[in-house]
């Protein structure tokens, strides 16, 4: 079995285990708009609208290595002493309570910290035992940054893989209704010191809260977005109360 039949067992897996924690996400914006947003001025890769990322593909992340540079890594954080890449599948994500606990992401924390650049993300709420997916985005429709963790991993062969997981904290409350957690999205003036490798285990734990609900939405999506191979504009329109 190759690595692409394992991701897609994977994705499989994870859509009949009805999305338990934040799995999906998009980055539609312009690529001139987010280079802006993030101050990047280093290489970066070319971005095409990304309506329905998932675990396993490939997603830009920000680095600050005395320049902002954008870089895509894969999504799962495979740990740089990890035997092998399917740990990776566990770790799309990581519980912000119990970061300093994990070996998986307590040298991450310290060291390798990235930006995960987004304009949305998706959850599922329970209503009548169906799940109905929905977008959540800022009010101001603008991108923002989930805190982020990487890693780099190497095979046996010695090539170089590079990985990352989002962090997760509990809900404010426009996401309390949808789901018990929510990814940590940064706020704009802690992102800097995300980036800062000299910025203290405290420091950095104390950004990791709530982002506030009154600058936040949320509307229900089409259900195309159930299927990750689904990467289209009809994942993000919204669908009204009359038609679901």
């Amino acid at each position: 079995m190759d690595g692409e039949q394992v991701a897609l067992i994977f994705l499989i897996i994870y859509a009949m285990n009805c999305f338990i924690m934040c799995g999906r996400y998009t980055l539609v914006l312009d690529l001139t708009t987010v280079l802006k947003r993030f101050l990047i001025q280093g290489p970066h890769p070319g971005l095409t609208p990304q309506y329905n990322i998932a675990p396993t593909q490939n997603a830009p992340v920000i680095l600050n290595d005395g320049t902002r540079a954008m870089n895509l890594f894969r999504w799962g954080l495979i740990p740089s002493w990890a035997k092998d890449a399917t740990i990776g599948y566990k770790l799309i994500n990581a519980r912000a309570e119990t970061l300093e606990e994990k070996p998986s992401f307590k040298r991450p924390l310290q060291r390798t910290r990235c930006l995960v650049p987004a304009d949305g993300f998706y959850e599922w709420k329970a209503k009548d035992k169906v799940k109905i997916p929905m977008r959540i985005r800022l009010k101001s429709h603008g991108p923002f940054a989930f805190a982020g963790l990487w890693d780099t991993w190497k095979d046996a062969e010695g090539k170089e893989l590079k990985t990352f997981t989002i962090i997760t904290t509990g809900p404010n409350e426009v996401l309390a209704p949808i789901h018990n957690r929510m990814p940590v999205i940064l706020r704009p003036q802690d992102e800097e010191m995300w980036l800062d490798p000299k910025a203290e285990v405290k420091q950095l734990t104390q950004a990791l809260k709530p982002y506030p609900a009154e600058e936040m939405e949320a509307y229900e999506v089409s259900r195309v977005v159930n299927n990750a191979r689904n990467n289209v504009p009809q994942c993000i329109e919204p669908v009204s109360s009359e038609s679901s």
